[in-house]
């Protein structure tokens, strides 16, 4: 691990971003969904426009044959019928008087028809990922949203303006957008067009805050209790109990060997330079201290490598599937609070005196809700299984690879 100062990022004097409120509404699921749980906004309802009057489209259609496109490119996603790119990159550094921040460069390619244009690139804080995952969460509850990196870092311990810091959020940011353009329902939401589209994305954070808040209290103090998972999702949740306690168990194991690590590299720093400078008063035994000297130092270049690639690579990634079991969870929560509200208004019409009188709508809306969670939470649920088995596999063999490309440095050195 890189020990030396950490270099600056590129400073810019650009102000903070403003507030402004975007719509909040929920998607038309590609599923048979009740009207009242997910419903198609209407842009002519709100008058969506920049602070400058610039008015800003973020219509996303849900039709049929778009979500069949990306149904199909769900299970090709390196194929030719992908139709939408994003990466984040460039990240810069912003001083005003009031604050100091890091922007991200967004930029998409697509060929989409909820586009105005093929291609977009805006500048985007960390802020604004966030609002993004907010919004994603309140109108689209039935699926699961990628996580994003910790917002909070210990002051003192970690430089938040460090580039090697700054280059891990990145990261992970660029991952997150990714995993949502690649979402067959996720990708065409309102507010990710915006996000990638408006050239000025200002929000009330107060709002979103308040919204968030109140989506938490609806769905845990419903004041319904539920009887029993269905056995399927209780296998859900008893998994990400078992892989939690797993990943718990890896991730300090690691963390104690990247620890232990760093000791050993302060210890090889200091030991190779011994070897250099005893030369100059042994000259018959000059060549083979100059041979170990190298050896040490080989060594230490070979584990400070190997450090950094465990720190930098294998230990955000476990981070980011612990994050993703929770937010796991918090659907699972909201789907067991629907059915469990679903059970006690169809047992009050069971019990009721009036036999003949029909099933109230509100029950009927509320089994179309129940199943409208269960197929998007399956769904995903097979899309995370699916991608957690690709990144697992990644970085398991990559972390491999480093392993033995650093023995393979080592050997080569002694060997010479």
């Amino acid at each position: 691990m890189s020990t030396g100062t950490p270099r600056s990022l590129p400073s810019s004097g650009q102000k903070s971003l403003q507030d402004i409120c975007h719509p909040l509404s929920a998607e038309e699921s590609a599923r048979s969904c009740s009207p009242d749980t997910l419903k198609t906004s209407n842009p002519g309802e709100k008058d969506r426009s920049l602070p400058n009057g610039t008015p800003v489209d973020t219509s996303s259609p849900a039709s049929s044959s778009s979500l069949l496109n990306r149904l199909q490119l769900d299970d090709d996603l390196d194929g030719e019928t992908r139709d939408l790119f994003v990466t984040v990159d460039d990240p810069k550094k912003h001083v005003s008087t009031m604050e100091t921040y890091i922007t991200y460069r967004v930029c998409t390619k697509t060929s989409r028809t909820e586009f105005d244009f093929p291609e977009y690139s805006v500048r985007r804080r960390y802020q604004d990922f966030d609002w993004l995952r907010n919004r994603l969460e309140d109108s689209q509850p039935t699926h699961l949203i990628p996580p994003l990196p910790e917002k909070f870092v210990m002051k003192g311990v970690v430089d938040r303006f460090s580039e090697e810091f700054v280059e891990t959020r990145r990261k992970a940011l660029d991952k997150f957008v990714k995993r949502v353009a690649d979402h067959p329902v996720l990708s065409f939401n309102e507010h990710f067009n915006a996000f990638l589209s408006a050239k000025d994305l200002n929000k009330r954070l107060g709002l979103a805050l308040l919204t968030k808040m109140g989506e938490s209290v609806k769905y845990v103090t419903g004041g319904y209790k539920l009887r029993g998972r269905p056995m399927e999702f209780a296998a859900m949740g008893e998994y990400l109990d078992v892989f939690t306690q797993k990943l718990g168990t890896i991730d300090r194991i690691a963390q104690r060997i990247i620890k232990e690590q760093s000791e050993y590299l302060m210890e090889l720093r200091e030991y190779s330079p011994v070897y250099t400078s005893w030369t100059s008063f042994e000259e018959d035994l000059h060549e083979p201290l100059e041979g170990v000297a190298g050896c040490m130092s080989n060594c230490t270049s070979a584990l400070d490598e190997l450090t950094e690639d465990m720190s930098e690579d294998f230990l955000p990634v476990l981070k980011e599937y612990v994050l993703y079991i929770e937010s796991m969870k918090n659907v699972l929560k909201k789907r067991d609070q629907v059915q469990a509200e679903y059970e006690t208004k169809l047992e009050a019409v069971v019990f009721r005196e009036d036999k003949k009188t029909p099933v109230p709508t509100d029950v009927e809306k509320c089994q179309d809700r129940v199943e409208c969670f269960n197929a998007d939470l399956k769904a995903d649920w097979d899309r995370w299984q699916n991608n957690k088995g690709q990144d697992f596999r990644q970085l398991l063999t990559g972390m491999a690879d480093k392993n033995i490309q650093y023995y393979e440095k080592v050997r080569d050195r002694e060997l010479e």
